[in-house]
């Protein structure tokens, strides 16, 4: 057990002196951990009626049970379980006696509110465990003075506390109103991790029985008393844009309202980072129902013209960025031909470690392989949707969002209202994997339902959402390595760029286990627009890096995880550089657990293997996939896989996501691919768009944990990247021939290399 202290900042610790029901009402921020040197003055404040509007907190009613509020917006990945697992342990009450909510979205109190990058319970793990802690301590020191006691000698389990010596003992429940009179201790002593009773345990989601009997909890379900029904039209191509429409049957049309062009950004507008929008200009058609807005849509007439060469200015996180906007109507093979150019030119130097160059010229053997990948959609399970209902008083907004506290600004900002009048709620997601990060469809929603003067949901369909952008780019990289006369790598070479953005990490493995390393980077811009997708970069990057070392082993003649382990060990005990990113010995676990529980020595008729391990997002993964052939065609029958992301809160929501991972990366790694003619994608639903079926899917997935007591790292990212080299290996395995480009059911012999 250690102490911590509890005053952290002015909204990173509210308590509330107020009464609710009898109860303790204590509000707490989960945002940031709560190290010391992060101590100041706490601010103290009366709890006002409408308590939701805290930063996060907990309640505690007269009869013992508890209500935990979940900040971070959910999309599967278990957070609004996960979340209060971590307080509720740490408050010592019975998990059956928690009762879960989700919190409202206020920004100036919960701060950055945002589900991505598999940061949430990374970043609230030590502030969850101190809020728990404090309100523990409270109600200990409110039994002692009721009973006259030591509060040392105050005991707790599942909500009961007890004197031993005096026989006092009471619920939580009967001591929350007095609890709530004292000041917030100056410190509470944490759990030691052995001493953990929830944290560790597998629960089910909270919202398991809502959404098994079809409460209404997603964006889509959202209903509000007079709401319009709202469809946008973009233009047909990238590198398009309006230049007039004629609306005049469409309105008179059964059941439509109005016809009408927004404008989603006004022209100099700063963007952020996440103000994504490939056509700013748009028709909105306005219905009483979506199936009469969907057949107008159909009808409707309009003109696009070219767009010219711009720029516009964008602000990523404090930092002033000039984004170039190309013309021009861009395709697959045009973008293939273009990196395969700059493939061939001297890039950016990112890190440079001894002489390369000299060591490639003096090599007994170099090997060069290049690799590519296509853009990607992310296809949601739920498309795009947002109400709006805009006011003289102000905006009301519902819907599914990754990062309210980014959106609410840019809807203030061109709604031209002080964004304390923009209230967002927060609905569950139906899949978010980086795509609803991008607020632009709220910020269309706002404006249709200003100029319609009328509450308005914005409904997408599959076509519009696949069809408007904010994809993962197409990446290409170039690989060589060199060997001396003993087999030993000597000298590591990696040239990455893509369209429109490099995916290189300089400082990643194997960087810092080579002499002599090199790593260049290049870009094309674009007016196709990009953006996260579930483990950005990455999700390139470890897979041709894993499948190319794969193939520097073979010909080196050594053991694809020996090989590996051998580049950990000197990048462990003799590193060159000082800024690697990576942990060897948390990487080399992975690699240790993962071949001890696929018995990787083991030979099997008819099964071919493959491995990889890659680190991102603070979190380590190993991948074995095995592969068998039915016919001419492979197939994934088994993936062990071994990841060390700290402790695990719940074990059997963290293998699911893992196993959703797996089974994502095998799919995009096999049928993946966004191609463009014209400015137009080639695939507008999954008719054409293709994505793993049940029957492709591995038959059996194991799923274990490096155990250790390190604070909780990344989860929800980090097991997909490894997936695409795994596969890629056990395929060369499988059918004696490597893959070079993604993805792999239409690959085609490698364009360099």
């Amino acid at each position: 057990m250690r102490p911590i202290q509890t005053k952290i900042g002015r909204r990173a610790f509210i308590k509330n002196t107020s009464l609710a029901s009898g109860g303790l009402v204590l509000g707490f921020s989960i945002l940031n951990a709560c190290k010391p040197k992060q101590a100041e003055t706490m601010a103290v404040r009366e709890m006002p009626k409408e308590w939701f509007e805290i930063n996060a907190y907990l309640k505690i009613g007269e009869n013992g049970l508890v209500t935990i509020m979940a900040p971070n917006p959910e999309f599967g990945q278990g957070v609004i379980t996960s979340m209060p697992m971590i307080l509720a342990d740490e408050l010592d009450v019975a998990w059956e006696d928690v009762l879960v909510e989700q919190a409202p979205f206020d920004a100036n109190l919960y701060g950055r509110q945002f589900t991505g990058g598999s940061q949430g319970i990374r970043r609230r793990w030590e502030g969850l465990r101190m809020a728990g802690a404090t309100a523990k301590q409270m109600l200990k020191e409110a039994a002692a003075q009721a009973w006259q006691v030591p509060v040392a000698e105050i005991t707790v389990s599942e909500g009961i506390l007890s004197h031993d010596a005096s026989g006092n003992s009471a619920g939580y429940g009967e001591m929350a109103a007095a609890a709530s009179k004292l000041a917030v201790p100056e410190k509470v002593t944490l759990k030691a991790i052995k001493d953990f009773t929830i944290i560790g345990t597998s629960k089910k989601s909270v919202e398991n029985k809502k959404i098994v009997t079809g409460k209404p909890l997603f964006g889509t379900d959202y209903q509000y008393e007079g709401a319009l029904i709202a469809m946008v039209e973009h233009p047909p191509a990238f590198g398009l844009q309006l230049k007039s429409f004629d609306a005049g049957e469409v309105r008179s049309m059964p059941g439509i309202v109005d016809v009408l062009e927004i404008k989603t950004m006004e022209d100099g507008f700063k963007r952020g980072y996440f103000d994504t929008n490939a056509f700013t200009s748009l028709i909105a058609i306005v219905g009483k129902t979506t199936w009469e807005v969907m057949n107008a849509k159909k009808r409707l007439k309009a003109e696009w013209e070219p767009i010219a060469d711009s720029t516009f200015k964008m602000d990523r996180f404090g930092t002033e960025m000039e984004v170039k906007v190309p013309k021009g109507l861009e395709s697959t093979e045009a973008h293939y031909q273009k990196m395969t150019e700059m493939a061939t030119r001297t890039g950016t130097t990112a890190r440079k470690d001894g002489k390369p160059e000299a060591a490639f010229k003096n090599a007994a053997k170099v090997i060069e392989r290049s690799y590519s990948c296509p853009f990607l959609a992310h296809n949601c399970m739920e498309p795009m949707n947002f109400f709006a209902h805009v006011t003289d008083e102000g905006a009301k907004l519902a819907g599914p969002l990754q990062a309210p506290g980014l959106t609410e600004p840019t809807v203030a900002a061109r709604l031209g209202i002080p964004v304390e009048k923009v209230d967002i709620e927060l609905t569950r997601m139906g899949g978010g994997f980086g795509r609803r990060a991008y607020g632009h469809y709220a910020v269309e929603a706002a404006l249709i339902s200003k100029e319609v003067k009328a509450p308005v949901k914005l409904v997408y369909s599959r076509e519009d959402d696949m069809t408007f952008g904010i994809y993962r780019p197409a990446y290409y990289a170039t690989y060589r390595a060199a060997l001396d006369e003993n087999n030993n790598l000597v000298a590591f070479h990696v040239k990455a760029g893509g369209i429109p953005e490099t995916p290189l990490f300089a400082n990643r493995f194997p960087a810092g286990a080579v002499d002599n390393y090199l790593a260049e980077q290049w870009e094309i811009n674009s007016n196709i627009t990009i953006g996260a997708f579930r483990a950005p970069r990455s999700n390139f990057m470890a897979g041709v890096e894993q499948a190319f070392l794969d193939e520097v082993a073979e010909t080196a003649g050594k053991d694809p995880i020996d090989f590996r382990m051998e580049l950990l060990e000197r990048a462990k005990n003799n590193p060159v550089g000082q800024e690697n990113d990576y942990e060897p010995d948390r990487l080399a676990g992975v690699l240790k657990l993962v071949r001890e529980k696929a018995n990787w020595g083991e030979t099997r008729a008819g099964v071919h293997r493959g491995v990889s391990a890659y680190f991102c997002h603070n979190s380590y993964a190993a991948h074995v996939v095995d592969v068998v052939m039915e016919g001419d065609s492979p197939k994934v029958e088994k993936v062990v896989c071994a990841v060390d992301c700290g402790i695990v809160v719940n074990p059997d929501a963290a293998a699911n996501m893992a196993e959703g991972a797996i089974v994502d990366g095998v799919g995009n790694a096999m049928y993946g691919e966004l191609t463009f003619k014209n400015g137009s994608t080639e695939q507008t639903n999954f008719d054409r768009y293709r994505i793993i079926r049940h029957s492709e899917a591995p038959k059996h997935i194991e799923v274990h944990f490096v155990q250790n007591e390190i604070d909780p790292t990344g989860l929800g990212e980090p097991p997909f990247p490894p997936v695409f080299g795994a596969l890629a290996n056990a395929l060369y395995k499988a059918t004696g021939r490597r893959h070079y480009r993604q993805p792999f059911v239409s690959d085609r012999p490698p364009l360099v290399g």
